[in-house]
């Protein structure tokens, strides 16, 4: 037994999951509670049941610091805090689905020993309203910090263990839970941000607001470089030196996804709009995102003409590398466009493909990245699996009924690609 305070997590998603995993590589007992039956039997067998790298070699080198439960009363008899990590999906409404964070709320004790973390994506007041639904409910002893995390699919290990900062929003005056919060993550010698709870939730929201505006804002630029004969690229990286701008999330591609920046965006946009203030910057952000992830029907028919009929192949299905997360993923929409234009649709993704099953239907999955190429009259690349750039020019055009690739993500080297007598259409580049 460490000794370290053990630490509960509700909800072993991917952000739970990766949290737990984290805190017991520093050295805590984690005590993790969920309802799914199949998703708890899987992690009681040592097997991980998402794809995110690091995280398997991390769960079995600290198997037996974690503890998977289907009940809360284990982790409320082992934790005292307890960082609640549970999805809070849209609703038809735009706002954000609290129904799991509710049924978290209901079942606790009331407690001064215990204290809620909120590690989950929230609106911001959340906090506030927590605490007055734990007043009505008699459970006004329990204790209430917002830590909101900052992971990214992919790299979500290094960046727990290497954060660039780490937000605590709490009251301050109650010393509890705050400053214990702010103890589990000492050993990480990262900036600490000790804020009030209102605070700490828009911080979360505002920083992939802003992300999202930098990706769409590429974009357009991107957009205009075509127009103008520039190189996006060039542009970008010239952009990217100015230290008040930086070159990170300046690729100009088919549009971001995933589960973070669309419903981010979106929540902030529905909470200025619930408060009476119009946010226009963020209206364009989503508008651009989604006409972008439509751009690349256009070249590929500036070329082909009429789609009908015609096979196209999509290589990378996720909504970015490293991941098999399809939310919000480009591809979906890329391939429900191809299949409502006539064509027909290819797919290949090392690790995506079971999933990406359940959301693109009508689609050929294949099982290499030169296989899905047979016969196609053009290629597009999705997403940036590192694969990809490897791929044998030749071969490729071999392959190919038409020699097009249309680079989603500009990965590929133009002028290569055009020697090797191949057809090259990018994002952003002439």
């Amino acid at each position: 037994m460490s000794d370290k305070p053990p630490i509960g997590v509700v909800g072993v998603g991917w952000v739970g999951l990766v949290s737990a995993a984290c805190f017991a590589e520093l050295g805590h007992d984690v005590w993790c509670r969920d309802i799914d039956a199949a998703k708890l039997k899987t992690l009681r067998d040592g097997e991980v049941p998402i794809h995110e790298p690091g995280l398997n070699d991390l769960i079995e080198k600290n198997f037996e610091r974690l503890h998977f439960e289907d009940e809360l009363a284990p982790v409320l008899d082992h934790a005292n805090l307890l960082f609640v990590c549970v999805d809070t999906p849209p609703t038809y409404s735009g706002d954000a689905d609290l129904s799991r964070v509710e049924a978290v709320i209901n079942e606790l004790p009331d407690s001064r020993e215990h204290a809620i973390v909120m590690k989950s994506t929230v609106p911001v007041g959340t906090g506030a309203n927590v605490r007055r639904r734990l007043g009505e409910l008699g459970k006004d002893r329990l204790g209430y910090a917002s830590n909101p995390e900052f992971l990214k699919e992919g790299s979500a290990v290094n960046d727990f263990l290497h954060p660039d900062r780490v937000v605590v929003g709490a009251d301050w005056s109650a010393g509890w839970p705050g400053e214990q919060v702010v103890r589990l993550y000492e050993p990480l010698k990262c900036p600490m941000v000790r804020t009030d709870i209102a605070s700490a939730e828009m911080i979360k929201l505002a920083s992939n607001a802003f992300l999202a505006t930098k990706i769409s804002f590429i974009n357009e630029i991107a957009n205009v470089c075509e127009e103008l004969g520039a190189d996006v690229g060039e542009v970008a990286d010239g952009m990217g030196l100015d230290p008040r701008i930086g070159r990170s999330f300046l690729n100009a591609g088919v549009g971001f996804g995933g589960s973070c920046f669309p419903k981010d965006v979106s929540a902030l946009k529905q909470l200025a709009g619930n408060s009476g203030y119009h946010f226009q910057l963020l209206t364009s952000v989503i508008e651009v995102n989604e006409l972008q992830k439509r751009r690349v029907v256009g070249k590929l028919k500036k070329h082909l003409g009429s789609l009908v009929g015609k096979q196209i192949a999509l290589l990378g299905l996720a909504f970015k590398p490293n991941t098999d997360d399809m939310r919000e993923a480009s591809s979906v929409v890329l391939a429900a466009r191809l299949q409502g234009e006539g064509a027909r649709v290819r797919a290949y993704d090392p690790v995506a493909e079971d999933r990406a099953r359940e959301l693109i239907t009508g689609a050929e999955m294949c099982e290499s990245a030169l296989d899905v190429l047979d016969d196609a009259d053009a290629v597009v690349i999705v997403t940036e699996w590192p694969e990809f750039g490897e791929l044998d020019l030749g071969e490729m055009k071999r392959r190919l009924k038409t020699p097009l690739i249309v680079d989603g993500r500009n990965m590929l080297d133009a002028s290569d690609v055009r020697a090797a007598g191949l057809i090259y259409e990018g994002i952003g580049r002439v």
